[in-house]
């Protein structure tokens, strides 16, 4: 790291001004200190140690996702073995993990590596400008809640700051919710002392927090009721996967972790295709699984029997069947309805039912956002990456030195940020190899736009146009497949043709001399 002072200038047309402010440069800048962040930051210091980095946090806690959720069971819809990192065996008997477990285990391997020393909290990043002639961005932050401006700069920008708004989530306005006299509460924003013991509670929605929201507050409320408009996939797995701990007591951690992953790895994709190829067949064991639990006389059909086809939107898990046993047991229910309007008491639906509640909680959804809405330029042009293709889901056209963690949404988070950050240092070692300074994605004019995600969720569809789009053909194409991102990234062509590589006219950021391309070959010989 060293201090600059560098002009800056604010992409904002043509009445921008420029003053001279100091800064800090650093080689990588990671935005975002959660799940993603703390790996990349380990691959980073790992696989280019010679490398400064800086994480730039705009909460006051490590964890992301699993530091802002705070409502009743929140936990993981993936197992640990895929949702945890690579490089560090996840160890805890349970394999669907709590959130608080989560949290844990990427607090201890921020700690663990160090990685929690290079971590700025309280820093907003608002605006990111890159420069060709020194080939560098200036990022923007403000810092604290007096919102102080300061700047960094870095040769490479990591994005691992998730795909939703943190300030916002997804809230409908519901007609007459004026009128309900008791708490109307979001699961994002969960109140820290919300007493709902002996409470009447009706959840609005059917999607994952709703199923993990329902049995976690059944237990304490009088009743929960399940309300939506239409029903979700929900399967039902073992919370301990009794493979792993089996193989965990006769095998070394890494290796036992290791085969667990592989494990789980094939048998998602064997599932997630066997739904693509005989989705009638995959309807039907979902379905017959719930009913099953709920016994013969449960009407199954209307309330979880979708009219999609199975991974058209992701299936919901729930750990040792625990909504079903809630429902089983009359701590909990589930109703198919439309909602007619709020009423003091609680809500008035289309088929004339009333649903008297003491507490409402809207599990509705998230709202996607695209790189937390920071605004990139590009040598004083504004770029919306919302109308760029994305070069192997991790960088967009045209815009150099830039990457981000998307994960995969048939599979585990972490998968695809794992292999992400591996392929920004292989980009980043093979700049340092051929003393270059600037690797940026050309876009191919033959390949045709397509939606970024093939997933009809209503989250998704709702931000369909503030999503970059995918192309027709690689390496702008978005695979959802694990396998195949692997050998692509770990072992494809770095110089593949359609990254374009280039050494800036000036020097300033690399600055690579005759001595360092000599020690960068002779460690890439080594």
């Amino acid at each position: 790291m060293a201090d600059r002072t560098a002009p800056v200038e604010y992409a904002s047309g043509a009445s921008a001004t420029r003053r001279e402010a100091p800064t800090e440069h650093y080689d990588v800048l990671i935005v975002g200190a959660g799940l993603s962040g703390i790996g990349a930051a380990y691959h980073l210091q790992t696989n280019c140690p010679t490398r400064s980095y800086a994480l730039l946090e705009g909460r006051e806690a490590i964890g992301g996702t699993w530091d802002l959720f705070r409502y009743p069971g929140i936990r993981s819809d993936s197992d640990m073995y895929t949702l945890g990192y690579s490089f560090r065996p996840w160890t805890d008997p349970k394999a669907i993990a709590d959130g608080p477990a989560i949290l844990r285990y990427v607090r201890e391997t921020a700690s663990e590596y160090g990685i929690d020393r290079h971590i700025r909290f309280r820093h907003h990043v608002k605006r990111a400008s890159w420069s060709s002639e020194e080939a560098c961005w200036t990022v923007e932050a403000e810092r604290g809640p007096e919102k102080e401006l300061v700047r960094f700069t870095c040769d490479f920008l990591l994005m691992c700051s998730g795909y939703y708004n943190y300030a916002e989530g997804h809230r409908p306005e519901f007609p007459g919710e004026a009128r309900f006299q008791g708490p109307l509460v979001h699961p994002q924003f969960w109140p820290e002392k919300l007493d709902y013991a002996n409470k009447r509670v009706v959840v609005i929605g059917s999607g994952a927090t709703a199923v993990t929201l329902v049995p976690a507050m059944a237990g304490t409320a009088a009743h929960v009721t399940m309300l939506q408009r239409s029903p979700t996939y929900v399967m039902s797995r073992p919370a301990e996967d009794r493979i792993a701990n089996w193989l965990r007591r006769y095998l070394p951690a890494k290796l036992a972790y290791g085969l667990t992953r592989w494990k789980n790895v094939l048998l998602g994709m064997f599932f997630f295709n066997l739904a693509r190829k005989r989705p009638e067949q995959v309807k039907e064991f979902l379905v017959g699984q719930v009913r099953e639990h709920l016994g013969p006389d449960y009407d199954v059909a209307t309330h979880f029997s979708p009219s999609y086809k199975p991974w058209d939107q992701r299936v919901c898990l729930v750990p040792d069947a625990d909504l079903f046993q809630v429902v089983k047991q009359g701590r909990a229910s589930v109703v198919t309805d439309h909602i007619e309007t709020f009423t003091e008491k609680g809500i008035q639906l289309r088929s004339g039912q009333e649903l008297e509640a003491d507490i409402i909680v809207t599990a509705t959804g998230l709202k996607l956002q695209l790189l937390s809405d920071i605004e990139f330029s590009v040598d004083g042009e504004r770029r919306e990456l919302s109308k760029c293709l994305c070069y192997k889901a991790m960088m967009f056209s045209d815009v150099p030195n830039l990457a981000y963690s998307f994960g995969y949404t048939n599979a585990s988070w972490t998968l695809k940020v794992d292999l992400t950050s591996e392929y920004v240092c292989r980009l980043l070692n093979h700049l340092e190899r051929h003393g270059l300074t600037t690797c940026t994605p050309r876009r191919d004019p033959t390949v045709e736009e397509q939606p970024f995600l093939d997933f009809s969720s209503g989250y998704v569809q709702r931000a369909i146009d503030l999503m970059p789009k995918q192309g027709s053909k690689r390496p702008w194409r978005l695979y959802q497949n694990y396998v195949l991102d692997l050998f692509t990234m770990r072992f494809g062509d770095v110089d593949d043709g359609t990254m374009e590589f280039s050494r800036a006219p000036r020097s300033l950021s690399v600055g690579f001399e005759e001595p360092q391309l000599e020690a960068a070959k002779s460690r890439e010989a080594a």
